[in-house]
């Protein structure tokens, strides 16, 4: 697996754009300038890893945008050691982001074939979070509660069991909407409360709901 200067430079490049539209916490353009993003996608795709768009990883799925990866990661307010539950694996790349940040990461995936691909490469390149192949609707209710929450996926509403596996301060930031999405911040205040936040519309693949798939 090669990440020469060309792919480093093109890196830097990409910090820059990212910086350009919005992203302030320095923290985030310095992990998004450390992963190789090319290694995440097909050969194929490789020349073009470094554009701020997604690209299809298999099982319809795609890995996110780097612009929105780092939108996503600065509402979470990552603080080192923070326990966040990633519901999406996907390619992974996302999840190393919040592994260059300090935190601590569960990350659930329903596609058992990108599930048993990401958990095989990710610590190839130096990243171990905690896998679990499941339905990312129900969460992980056994290692709750979590400094915070991320879906990387649209869906088609909040899930009550990821509100009720926030600690109290703990935020939720979730895609919802079927045809294009809102980017909600949800905070939990209390044990029965909660604030929302309305940050911008993006375009996310489902959430897909109450199943695992085996294909």
């Amino acid at each position: 697996m090669t990440d020469n200067y060309r792919h480093q430079g093109l890196r830097r490049r990409l910090v820059e754009q990212i910086r350009e539209k919005g992203i302030r916490d320095e923290r985030i353009l310095e992990a998004i300038g450390a992963i190789p993003r090319h290694l995440f996608l097909d050969s194929s795709f490789v020349e073009f890893a470094y554009q701020d768009k997604p690209f299809p990883i298999g099982s319809g799925q795609t890995i996110s945008q780097p612009y929105t990866v780092a939108f996503m990661t600065e509402l979470l307010e990552i603080q080192r050691g923070s326990k966040i539950l990633e519901v999406g694996t996907g390619s992974g790349y996302q999840a190393c982001v919040l592994l260059q940040l300090g935190a601590k990461v569960y990350t659930i995936e329903r596609q058992r074939q990108l599930y048993l691909k990401t958990k095989a490469f990710l610590p190839s390149l130096g990243y171990s979070p905690h896998f679990f192949f499941g339905d990312g609707y129900k969460g992980l209710p056994a290692f709750q509660p979590f400094d915070g929450i991320m879906v990387t996926a649209g869906a088609p509403e909040v899930p009550e069991a990821l509100l009720s596996q926030l600690k109290t301060g703990g935020k939720l930031v979730i895609p919802v909407g079927v045809q294009t999405q809102t980017m909600l911040r949800i905070i939990r205040t209390g044990e029965d409360t909660w604030h929302r936040e309305n940050h911008g519309t993006f375009r996310f693949v489902p959430l897909l709901k109450d199943k695992a798939n085996d294909i």
